[in-house]
């Protein structure tokens, strides 16, 4: 990123014109060896097209797109010009930011500098004598101290103080004043009583600017015996203006000042009384920005001379934030809006800016003198469109088909296909109380629905996901946008749709897989209350078994099937750990998703045959594959009740070689499950998942119990647990990190531990705490590097002299190559080693597992994968040391064998598959299982391997 330094600050520069200024920037960055003589050419085009002046004496001249050839290297540099520059025929510029950039990296500048031209620094800068003036000059923040209309909620049903710091969390969050961790960071120990039933409570933690959220309940509650029913929430930092704050303080401790706002129920009052910002009741319109670099300069001050013909005032917000002026160049750029945000205008009643929202709508959506890409493209598409290359091939006319296998079992049926359906709605209402009264009965009715389907069900998944869904429905940020639509005249179906639609391309756009997938649930309540509001009925099942194929199954289809009539599911989208597959699975009703939108071309009554095992379906079967598939599936279903019947026996093979068999865990309630189901030890317990089902980060007091609560329940059986993994595909609300391009190569797992030791720190003392010297066995994930074990054994080391654990073991989990290829030197630390597979196969594939295309490929069983095993293991045994498997390989029926002849002495997987995997390596011969490995190694494709023995 570019940054103002002061070696890069040339002082006392002269010029007696706009050219000599550019001709002495130009000398200055050819003297750097930053560009070439020629890019004088492309800071005059530029000015020619847009004046750089940026306010407060400052411009940021840099050259054209077609003059990034004459640039060598990327830089900046600032001119100071005390004597002045006339720049655009009306401003007078004292510094000049010269820009040297091979592609944006100047918008970064641009950034940092707006935030200084909030006050007059003008004269400040002609008068400065040094660099060390002038930087800091720009690096400065200004005072300030958000509080407006928006940042006040009144009639809020509180019933404890934690709904209050909810409440004030979640407008602050949505105006971006705050970021994940600013709930957590509140206190109840930090409260102030200011006046009677007013309290206060500030931090500093992940705030990113100042500001006052305030919350009055509908009646007080008690809190330390008193009443609560007003709490001024303060996101302070070091940029707060105190002055600002203080007469606000003043208010609250005025004692009949405070009696009037505990009295008053609406928040625009609330908001006059306090001289909080109000939002005007002017006439509004909202458009969306398109221009790829989002507000910047250029296309700001173009909107900038466009209001200024009007003599009424025009104030812009973007997405729900604070109103500023239009007319103010400084204020749209410290907007910050970004292409795909909404800009909303509203102008002076009964003024000429009125009139003029059109124009200003107009000159957005054409880009504000850029040239742009329309980002609604179905709206967009013409004739002259380049043609779209697919992944899909139509000539594909074999009915053997492959989709994701998400739920096992083999199943076949007529197909019932139900396509997406299509809504009929005005755009535009003109009564706003009889939209919100539509959308107020839509919700009402929607809720009492979910509730009758948590209701009827006894399935715990089930019940998980619609009370979540619930959650969704009741979240004051949904029905503040919604309402926010209404407002600006759409109906109260297309505010609805508008809202969910882009919060669920928000949520898909998300690094982590199963967050993106959740998207799918927005989508699903978005589809139940827009149904409603359009009166669109649902469609009548047919009254016998059936394949159910849709474009995509969501949980509120899933949770209303008959599974006596739904023989299998079949959806053109979706992944296996998609909502709509956990449920399916829990539902026991065999399921493949993803497998293209073609199937959405089969037949009503056509015979289609699935199988959940390996995700392939054949649309059409002759009489003699539906015969075997009855055969099959009634055989597989035998044999898992004689597994299940002997779960609890050891697997032990023919000739007597034991391997032991544990299970996968991320709820610390799913052990009793893991055990009755034959576990004879948890192989992995997934301490993220732990930390997930917490609101906050989890104490230690509490991480013990929920590590005392396993190890209770494994009554002396061993526990694996996996320190915290997580990272920024796996992020935890409560533990914001920043984005990363590449998430799964980026901090996660041990990578983060060690830069927050305190976390790792408290864990481990939890963990061996809650031992009671049983069997604990503790691995470090993400470990690529020895460095890396060393630091973490060492942080372990020093815990385990305060609590020492007698029935304790270390080792780490090996995932990435590079941990495998260090075997033989880690096996003489560590006291194990855990393969997870799963993440080892990405990587050494270099495959997402979850690739909607390549995920098929990422196989386990590639010889690669079985060679980097082989090697793991034999180090291991060299030195006395066990190696386990936590992958799903370890539960793959084709993989159990091969497993065991590499030598493995673990396998753990979820706890439903281990009595089948009992049940199969009971039937085995160990030496057999051995000669199979041998070969394994040899060949040269997944594909190869799995034909072993077949």
């Amino acid at each position: 990123m570019l940054a103002l330094d002061i070696q890069h600050v040339r002082m006392n520069q002269h010029a007696d014109d706009k050219a000599q200024a550019l001709q002495c920037l130009v000398d200055i960055l050819v003297e750097d060896q930053l560009v070439s003589a020629e890019y004088l050419d492309g800071l005059t085009t530029r000015e020619q097209q847009s004046p750089t002046y940026l306010g407060q004496g400052i411009a940021i001249p840099h050259g054209t797109p077609q003059s990034r050839q004459y640039i060598q290297q990327t830089g900046i540099r600032l001119a100071h010009f005390p004597n002045g520059v006339l720049w655009d025929g009306e401003n007078t510029i004292y510094l000049a930011v010269v820009i040297a950039a091979k592609s944006d990296e100047h918008l970064q500048v641009l950034q940092l500098l707006t935030k200084a031209l909030n006050k007059d620094i003008s004269q400040q800068i002609q008068a400065a004598n040094t660099p060390e003036q002038l930087v800091e000059l720009l690096q400065a923040q200004p005072a300030t101290l958000a509080l407006h209309e928006q940042l006040i909620a009144t009639q809020v049903a509180a019933q404890d103080i934690e709904d209050f710091f909810w409440q004030a969390t979640q407008r602050l969050k949505q105006h971006h004043y705050v970021e994940c961790g600013f709930l957590s960071a509140l206190n109840p120990k930090h409260l102030i009583q200011l006046n009677e039933e007013i309290w206060s409570i500030s931090t500093h933690q992940q705030v990113l600017s100042p500001a006052i959220a305030i919350v009055q309940s509908a009646s007080p509650i008690q809190y330390q015996d008193k009443n609560l029913q007003t709490l001024v929430c303060i996101a302070s930092n070091d940029q707060m203006d105190l002055s600002q704050l203080n007469r606000l303080l003043d208010i609250f401790f005025n004692p009949e000042q405070s009696s009037q706002i505990n009295t008053e129920k609406d928040a625009h009052q609330l908001a006059q009384l306090i001289g909080a910002d109000i939002i005007p009741d002017w006439p509004s319109q909202t458009v969306q920005l398109a221009n790829a670099h989002g507000l910047h300069a250029r296309p700001a001050t173009q909107l900038v001379n466009l209001t200024k013909k009007f003599q009424g005032e025009i104030h812009v917000q973007v997405d729900g934030g604070a109103f500023v002026s239009a007319k103010s160049l400084t204020k749209l750029l410290s907007l910050g809006c970004q292409r795909g945000q909404h800009l909303t205008f509203i102008a002076e009643p009964d003024s000429d800016a009125v009139q003029g929202l059109s124009q200003i709508i107009a000159a957005v959506q054409h880009g504000l003198g850029e040239e742009i890409q329309p980002i609604d493209t179905q709206q967009n598409t013409t004739n002259t469109q380049p043609e779209i290359l697919t992944f899909e091939s139509d000539a594909d006319t074999d009915a053997k088909t492959h989709g994701i296998a998400a739920s096992t079992g083999l199943a076949y049926g007529p197909a019932y296909v139900i396509k997406p359906r299509q809504y009929d709605y005005p755009r535009l209402a003109s009564n706003i109380k009889d939209e919100s009264l539509k959308l107020d009965i839509a919700l009402h009715t929607v809720k009492n629905n979910i509730y009758q389907l948590i209701a009827k069900t006894d399935v715990n998944d089930i019940k998980q996901i619609f009370t979540a869904h619930l959650e969704m429905l009741d979240d004051p940020e949904l029905i503040h946008n919604v309402q926010k639509g209404l407002k600006q005249g759409l109906s109260a179906a297309a505010a609805w749709h508008d809202y969910i639609e882009s919060a669920a391309q928000a949520q898909e756009a998300l690094q982590d897989r199963l967050l993106a997938e959740r998207a799918a649930d927005l989508r699903d309540i978005g589809e139940r209350i827009l149904a409603h509001l359009c009166g669109v009925e649902e469609q009548v099942a047919p009254d016998s078994p059936y394949i159910l194929i849709m474009h995509d199954v969501g949980p509120s289809d899933v949770a209303r099937l008959n599974k006596e009539r739904v023989a299998g599911i079949l959806t053109a989208v979706g992944g296996a750990s998609a909502h709509s597959a956990i449920v399916a699975r829990a539902l026991g009703i065999p399921a493949i998703v993803g497998a293209g939108s073609r199937v959405l071309d089969i037949q009503n009554n056509e015979t289609v045959l699935i199988n959940g095992d390996s995700g392939e379906f054949i649309i059409q079967p002759d009489a003699a594959l539906i015969e075997q598939a009855i055969l099959e599936r009634e055989r597989q279903h035998a044999l898992r009740l004689e597994a299940e019947k002997h779960c609890m026996a050891p697997a032990i093979t023919f000739d007597q070689h034991q391997i032991e068999i544990a299970a996968n865990i991320g709820n610390i309630h799913a052990t009793e499950q893991a055990v009755n189901d034959g576990a004879e030890a948890i192989g992995l317990l997934r301490t993220e998942l732990v930390f997930m089902a917490h609101q906050n980060a989890p104490s230690e007091e509490i991480q013990q119990a929920d590590y005392r609560t396993v190890l209770d329940t494994l009554a002396g059986r061993p526990l694996v647990v996996r320190t915290l993994d997580v990272g920024g595909d796996k992020p935890l609300p409560y533990l914001p990190l920043p984005s990363e391009e590449n998430p799964f190569l980026g901090l996660r797992g041990i990578r983060l531990t060690l830069r927050k030791p305190e976390l790792l720190q408290q864990q481990l003392i939890a963990l061996l705490k809650a031992a009671d010297d049983r069997p604990l066995r503790i691995m470090f994930p993400m470990i690529g590097r020895v460095e890396e074990w060393r630091a973490a054994k060492a942080i372990l080391d020093e815990v385990r002299q305060r609590y020492p654990c007698k029935n304790l073991q270390v080792g780490i989990m090996i995932e990435v190559p590079s941990a495998a290829l260090l075997a033989p030197i880690l096996a003489q630390e560590v006291d194990f080693f855990s393969i997870g597979t799963n993440d080892l196969t990405q990587y050494t594939l270099a495959i997402d597992r979850g690739h909607p295309l390549l995920s098929a490929e990422a196989d386990g069983l590639h010889p690669s994968i079985l060679l980097l095993i082989d090697q793991t293991v034999r180090a291991a045994h060299q030195y006395g040391k066990w190696v386990g498997i936590c992958g799903e390989l370890a539960a793959d029926p084709k993989a159990v064998p091969i497993l065991m002849g590499l030598g493995v002495d673990e396998l753990s997987m979820s706890s439903t598959s281990i009595p089948l995997v009992k049940a199969q390596i009971r039937q085995l011969n160990f030496t057999d299982c051995q000669t199979l490995a041998h070969q394994a190694l040899q060949c040269d494709s997944a594909t190869s391997v799995r034909a072993l023995g077949a």
